[in-house]
């Protein structure tokens, strides 16, 4: 029905930035909540950005003022800016969708694949 594909992982220095992408495909009737989990090797999963469909954004302690999440709706995409980034960023970043597939009334969650984002001290 639908998919979240990732993209914009890879390598990065500390102080550097990357941007990730989450595209949804599929019958997609309307994004409802989009949201950015990462998990650090050992570690628990944890929520860093989440942005709602009338545009309230909410981020980890951690990243405030560092990351910002958006979405382009036209596109199904949600992005995920990293600036200054730093070596305890590195983890793998997961999209998470809330999304009301065409032809039905629900709500549904999916899951992106991950991209593994890597930053160097």
């Amino acid at each position: 029905q639908v998919q979240l594909a990732e993209s914009g992982g890879g390598l990065a220095q500390s102080g550097g930035s990357l941007r990730l992408s989450c595209a949804a495909s599929g019958r997609i009737q309307g994004l409802i909540d989009m949201v950015w989990y990462r998990q650090a090797p050992g570690k628990e999963r944890e929520l860093v950005a989440t942005m709602n469909l009338s545009g309230t954004k909410n981020y980890a302690d951690s990243v405030k003022g560092r990351f910002a999440i958006s979405r382009d709706n036209p596109k199904k995409t949600a992005y995920l800016q990293m600036s200054s980034l730093k070596p305890e960023d590195t983890a793998t970043y997961y999209c998470n969708g809330r999304i009301i597939v065409s032809g039905d009334v629900r709500v549904r969650e999916f899951w992106g694949q991950g991209t593994l984002v890597t930053v160097s001290s």
